[in-house]
């Protein structure tokens, strides 16, 4: 009996193994269930069917509270991490480029690069091809948060 009782514990925890960790993949799924039958099944063999009614009985009951206890909130309120990003992404604090501005390229723009308009420094593109270090660009335009330039004399 008490490896019966085994096979379900493990059986059990295949299936929140499933549920709350890996979910999607289906085996540990198979395996918990597959475990926690062949326990039921050994039991209605080995000890006859009243003892398999109790114990199928008990595994239910045992499944639906593991169940509970698992997915209640508070439960895993102690394991989770409490921090939040406070930043953005591509937010522009002290300046704000726009077409026209004239800057010059910090690295090679092929077709990305970095250039510095008025001391800030910005990922730009280039549909012109590629612009050496250290040459005047212009803001041809701005696509949402990417900033198109070409060099300023052409």
């Amino acid at each position: 009996m008490t490896l019966l009782i085994a096979l379900v514990v493990i059986g059990l925890l295949f299936l929140l193994l499933e549920i709350l960790v890996i979910p999607g993949t289906t085996v540990a799924g198979i395996i918990g269930s597959a475990l926690i039958v062949l326990a039921i099944w050994q039991a209605y063999d080995q000890y006859g069917s009243q003892t398999g009614i109790i114990f199928l009985g008990s595994t239910v009951l045992l499944s639906v509270v593991t169940l509970y206890f698992s997915l209640k909130g508070r439960t895993w309120k102690r394991l989770m991490l409490n921090t939040e990003v406070g930043s953005k992404v591509d937010h522009f604090e002290k300046y704000r480029p726009k077409e026209g501005d004239v800057g010059v390229t910090v690295s090679r723009i092929s077709p990305m690069g970095k250039a510095r308009f008025n001391d800030d420094y910005f990922e730009v593109k280039s549909y012109a091809g590629y612009i050496d270090p250290n040459t005047e660009v212009v803001i041809k335009k701005i696509e949402h948060n990417k900033i198109i330039v070409k060099p300023k004399n052409t």
